[in-house]
């Protein structure tokens, strides 16, 4: 015998209060104009970089933003320029002035 309780039934027998009839209406999309109105979306035409450390350097890195008064953004940005000038090539990563010192 199964001991396990027939989900369904218990559900019609409680009186689920779970609407089956609807069918959920996706959101409507704003035409570009006002997506374009809203702001920049800063994440277009960029890659995430990403690397695995200790969990002490984002820790460190973290404090080091806050110290100077930045962001982690801006922090990797300036290290990336920084290697990328040590071998000779040209400084892409852009640093957010807006946000603080670099």
């Amino acid at each position: 015998m199964n001991k396990r309780p027939n989900l369904a039934a218990v559900a019609a027998a409680a009186g689920s209060t779970r609407r089956r009839d609807l069918e959920p209406v996706p959101a409507p999309v704003p035409p570009p104009e006002a997506r374009e109105a809203a702001g920049p979306r800063t994440r277009v035409g960029t890659k995430q970089i990403a690397a695995h450390f200790p969990e002490e350097v984002a820790w460190q890195l973290r404090a080091l933003a806050v110290e100077r008064k930045t962001t982690v953004q801006n922090l990797m940005a300036e290290a990336l320029n920084d290697l990328f000038a040590k071998h000779g090539k040209p400084e892409l990563a852009p640093l957010d002035r807006a946000r603080g010192p670099a």
